[in-house]
């Protein structure tokens, strides 16, 4: 039996964890957190995740919350030029519903249920040290670290053909909050995307967390600007006071649905910002050994798009895919190299290049496709399932050709 290494407990090191122990393996997780001290800490994310992505975990049962947690049935983009007024809104339905849990609820779940089926969990934090001596052991045919944030993502090289920003390009701040009401023109279930031009976006989305069924507020904030607040942790309070008197003055069909909203939770903010980065996929340690990385190790782009679970969760399903098809032979370098630029072709370019793309000044010929789709329910709605298969952008959506060629096809 083959045994496996996962470092890191979050979308992707556990769904390949819970993935492979299906398929027969001996795989150990290693985690800086017990289920408790998750269930207990600040949010971690905001995590929508579309029909492609929640198709991966489903595949191996793991989609526990689908009877408890809004079912999001589309995407609703609201232009806010200049600031206090909507210039431009459109609506679509998308083909399956998408879904946000509280990684919270969801990575303790999950960690409990590995166990559960005989999963070894180590919990302890590991550090690069830590890192050097187990690939160095020879106790794993395989290691693989999933642990985006901290330290171990210094020994992945970041790759500079494919990372073209230096500085982070949003400031974040989320806030977990009971007491919304229903958007009038819309009370369906969906994902909000209110944008500012030149200063931000604030995303609004239905979410499953600890006590029940909340609603996240995301505000994007362009560095240096207006909106950009949070550069140090707030108070949650503050956090939130802060959050509202923004939707007031520049999005107020948000604030106006925000009357008797209150924090879901003491923990229910997060704020921060990094810059999207790639990174090369294999980590080459003092001692000789060498890990793979996954997900946001080696692609971390930045939330406007809401790519980084769904970019987690298909990871994870590519990753399981070559371990199998690898059968007995060794888990080398060149394999490393070759399972992760399958999934950079396959997916991660794609989410790549249209997120980066979505981080400037829209060109023209985005700006005439959000108008057409304002008034054209067929441009809208191949917008909105773009979120669930991001591939798709790249025939008629990052190009001026290919989007006039589009829009003449749908006009005639």
């Amino acid at each position: 039996m083959r045994r496996i290494l996962i470092v890191g407990a979050g979308q992707s090191g556990l769904q390949l964890a819970l993935s492979l122990q299906a398929e027969g393996y001996d795989v150990t997780v290693m985690s800086a957190r017990t289920p408790d001290e998750i269930r207990r800490g600040w949010v971690m994310s905001t995590q929508a995740m579309f029909g492609n992505a929640l198709r991966t975990e489903r595949i191996y049962g793991l989609d526990l919350w689908q009877a408890a947690t809004p079912q999001i049935q589309g995407l609703q983009v609201s232009l806010s030029a200049p600031p206090g007024e909507r210039a431009l809104r459109i609506e679509s339905p998308i083909d399956e519903p998408a879904q946000s849990v509280d990684q919270r609820v969801k990575m303790a779940a999950w960690l409990e249920l590995f166990e559960e089926r005989g999963g070894t969990v180590h919990y302890q934090g590991v550090t690069t040290s830590d890192l050097d001596g187990l690939t160095s052991l020879g106790r794993y045919d395989l290691t693989v670290v999933a642990a985006g944030k901290g330290e171990l993502v210094s020994v992945f090289d970041r790759d500079p053909a494919r990372s073209p920003y230096t500085t982070p390009q949003r400031g974040l701040a989320v806030a977990y909050v009971h007491g919304m009401t229903p958007d009038p023109l819309w009370p369906v279930p969906h994902v909000s995307f209110n944008a500012v031009p030149g200063l931000g976006e604030l995303f609004v989305m239905p979410c499953h967390t600890l006590n029940g069924n909340c609603e996240i507020l995301f505000w994007e904030a362009v560095p240096g600007g207006p909106l950009d607040l949070w550069q140090e942790r707030r108070d949650p309070n503050e956090h939130l006071a802060l959050t509202l008197d923004l939707a007031k003055q520049y999005v107020p069909w948000i604030y106006e649905r925000c009357a008797n909203v209150e924090l879901t939770d003491a923990r229910a903010t997060l704020s921060g910002r990094y810059t999207p980065t790639v990174r090369r996929p294999v980590a080459q340690l003092p001692s000789g050994g060498i890990a793979l990385g996954m997900a946001d190790v080696v692609i971390a782009n930045d939330p406007i798009t809401g790519q980084g679970s769904n970019t987690a969760a298909k990871c994870a399903a590519a990753y399981v895919e070559a371990i199998l098809a690898h059968g007995d032979r060794p888990f080398d370098r060149a394999w490393m190299e070759q399972t992760f630029e399958w999934f950079w072709e396959s997916t991660g370019r794609h989410v790549t290049g249209w997120t980066n793309a979505m981080l400037q000044p829209l060109p023209e010929h985005v700006q005439g496709i959000l108008g057409a789709a304002a008034g054209n329910e067929t441009v809208a709605r191949r917008f909105a399932n773009g979120f669930s298969d991001p591939t798709d952008f790249e025939n008629w959506f990052m190009s001026p050709d290919k989007a006039q060629a589009y829009l003449a096809s749908v006009a005639s």
